[in-house]
């Protein structure tokens, strides 16, 4: 099944679909990011690697709009992000947080709709209901639509989550730790749909901890370590013994997969 594009506006999309250019965010009066640049295109995934406390998921709330830089500048398509009107942030691009939360026993059908309630009252509402089913299908979250989301494992709910936001359609997409709560299966699920929703265009940003999995599906790596980003590039580039070992303050060995070519990161115990 392949998902299709959804530009908010005629015209070819301008790339970098978002990027941060020397920017530096303070959170409770400390800098946790240090003057960054870094580009994001369509049609990639870009995984972000390091260890816990690295900024991570500040980077991606910055690219996200939802944390102001205490310095620098964050663009989405070219522009200032506080230049763009909200509803149009909204069509272009798609959050998945860490955590769920649902108050209320919406069912999951509800939930993944509401993936597509920027397109309220555009053309592009009259697709809600494919989109919805398409979503549910590519997540493998058919069988749950009719259940309330507050009953769901927290891998079922990871599922749904993940469906609404592919559902939504949007050009960038952040997803900070999608794998966390999937079991093995689900995991190579995340990885293939990334990589479909970069297919058709879009540009994804994954928070990632498995490093096997980002250097299997990502076009590029960013290792995070302390607020910087130690190196950024194809995984085979990026994904050295010495480099990780250094940053993760654990030894590994890399080596090749014979079948995929990818790098694969193992500790040394």
């Amino acid at each position: 099944m392949r998902l299709r594009a959804r530009p908010d506006a005629p015209g070819p999309v301008p790339d970098p679909a978002a990027a941060v250019r020397d920017l530096t965010v303070d959170l409770g009066g400390e800098p946790v990011l240090r003057g960054l640049d870094l580009e994001v295109r369509g049609g990639e995934v870009l995984s972000l690697v390091g260890p816990n406390g690295a900024g991570k998921s500040t980077l991606l709330s910055a690219l996200a709009g939802d944390l102001a830089p205490a310095s620098g500048e964050v663009e989405l398509w070219g522009r200032p992000i506080g230049d763009w009107h909200p509803a149009r942030v909204a069509r272009r691009r798609a959050v998945l947080p860490q955590a769920h939360r649902v108050s209320f026993p919406f069912t999951v059908a509800e939930v993944v709709a509401m993936g597509r309630a920027p397109w309220n009252g555009t053309p592009a509402a009259g697709e809600d209901a494919e989109r919805i089913a398409e979503a549910l299908a590519l997540a493998e979250a058919e069988s749950l639509a009719g259940r309330a989301f507050t009953s769901l494992s927290g891998g079922e709910q990871a599922r749904v989550m993940l469906a609404r936001i592919i559902a939504q359609q949007a050009g960038l997409v952040l997803l900070d730790e999608p794998t966390a709560a999937l079991d093995l299966r689900h995991q190579e699920m995340v990885g293939r749909l990334c990589r479909e929703l970069a297919e058709r265009g879009s540009a994804v940003v994954a928070v990632l901890h498995d490093l096997d999995l980002a250097g299997a599906y990502s076009d590029r790596c960013a290792l995070m370590d302390r607020g910087r980003i130690a190196a950024c590039g194809k995984p085979v580039e990026v994904f050295d013994a010495e480099r990780i070992g250094e940053v993760y303050r654990q030894p590994v060995k890399v080596e090749t997969d014979p079948d995929t070519g990818a790098p694969r990161v193992t500790p040394v115990r």
